[in-house]
């Protein structure tokens, strides 16, 4: 399986998926218009191995609600992901059983050797 989850609207999603050249090998999920289903999300988390790696803390409604000032756990960090995309930390790229999560050099060079680039 391979998957992108991204935002349309997210600029840092558009350029990477861009400077990757993913090809149409990749299933594109755009998580607004499209919400993650209780069964994707249990997916990522598989690979992931919890929650708190795939929440998003600079999302702005993380500021809003002052998520900030408290101890999350891991069932509140998959309920707010799956109660709106904004709090998936973006994007999540799934190749071969591997998962990539966000937007860091790190991680985008990891993938783009994953990829063979």
């Amino acid at each position: 399986m391979k998957v992108v989850f991204y935002l349309k609207s997210c600029n840092t999603c558009t350029r990477i998926i861009k400077e990757i050249k993913l090809n149409s090998s990749f299933v594109f999920r755009e998580i607004k218009s499209n919400p993650l289903t209780l069964k994707e999300i249990e997916m990522i988390h598989d690979l992931s191995k919890n929650y708190e790696s795939i929440f998003n803390k600079r999302a702005k409604l993380f500021t809003e609600k002052k998520l900030k000032d408290v101890t999350l756990t891991e069932l509140e960090y998959k309920n707010y992901i799956l109660e709106n995309y904004t709090f998936l930390k973006r994007p999540v790229i799934i190749t071969d059983q591997k998962i990539f999560i966000g937007n860091s050099k790190k991680n985008i060079l990891e993938l783009k050797k994953h990829l063979g680039e």
